[in-house]
């Protein structure tokens, strides 16, 4: 009998490693640095007392966005807003993702995002891949280049409920990173991000849908809530979308923590009842990483 209640157990144990809750900190970001890090600890907290087990920032979480901040604001790593990921990732026992600051190493500026384990370690750090440099005539013009470097590293990192993929922003619209990501493992990709009052109404839901649906994974966005009166304003609408390319949680233009719980069984479910990663022809085409020399 305790034979098959021990077994009984460690089936509800596997049971409930294939589900876990994300939370989405959509966190309102002004000028002021202290400021931020100290709001962004607070919903952290708050999110993990509401049981999430990941929680997200979104990008540029330390510091308002825009080409004349990045150099003002960057830090190194570790630094004044890691060194509080990962205090509050230790203290509340749950996985951070440190949505993005601007970093400085050796005279270059990157969008970075850090992510810090339950114990306060660093598990992982993604330099944004594809800068932000954009020209839509009599609407915006944007040019992330003037001023950072990209990164040149797929970011994934291990948790005992799947494999996570980051991307920043931008990345979201290369179709490819999210392909390789799903290849790696990935049945979650996370994109802090911050698109903006002309590509938000028009793309962010729209990309992730897509990118959900094409790789049957879970897909969630982090924006910094929209602020009015910033030189830069944000879409908001933090969203997470299930691999059938459903909307299941979304957040407005105001600060909030947005919760959604990821089920890695019903992806998997999924994945068997359209096998398209069987199906796909790759005798006649592929997408791959390439390798470093």
């Amino acid at each position: 009998m305790l034979v098959l209640c021990r077994a009984g157990h460690r089936m509800q144990a596997a049971r409930a490693m294939t589900k876990f809750r994300l939370a989405v900190v959509q966190l309102f970001v002004t000028s002021d640095k202290s400021q931020n890090l100290k709001r962004a600890s607070q919903l952290i907290k708050d999110a993990a007392q509401q049981g999430a087990h990941v929680v997200a920032l979104p990008e540029c979480f330390n510091s308002p966005y825009g080409t004349k901040y990045f150099a003002e604001y960057a830090e190194t790593i570790p630094g004044q807003s890691t060194q509080m990921l990962s205090q509050v990732a230790k203290e509340c026992g749950v996985y951070v993702v440190g949505g993005s600051i601007p970093e400085e190493d050796a005279g270059k500026l990157y969008n970075t995002c850090a992510v810090f384990g339950p114990d306060g370690g660093l598990l992982a750090k993604h330099r944004k891949i594809h800068l932000f440099d954009i020209d839509v005539p009599g609407k915006i013009r944007f040019q992330e280049s003037e001023t950072l470097s990209c990164g040149d590293s797929f970011t994934v990192f291990e948790t005992p409920y799947c494999k996570i993929g980051v991307g920043i922003c931008y990345d979201m619209r290369f179709a490819e990173l999210a392909q390789i990501y799903a290849r790696k493992g990935c049945k979650l990709l996370l994109y802090p991000g911050a698109f903006n009052m002309t590509t938000g109404p028009a793309h962010w839901e729209l990309l992730q849908r897509a990118r959900a649906v094409d790789n049957q994974v879970y897909v969630a966005t982090v924006s910094p809530a929209r602020d009015e009166k910033a030189s830069y304003i944000a879409w908001g609408h933090s969203t997470v979308v299930s691999p059938w390319g459903e909307v299941i949680a979304k957040a407005g233009t105001e600060e909030s923590i947005t919760s959604a719980d990821i089920d890695v069984q019903y992806l998997d479910e999924i994945r068997q009842q359209i096998p398209i990663t069987k199906q796909r022809r790759l005798d006649l085409y592929n997408v791959e990483e390439k390798k470093k020399s």
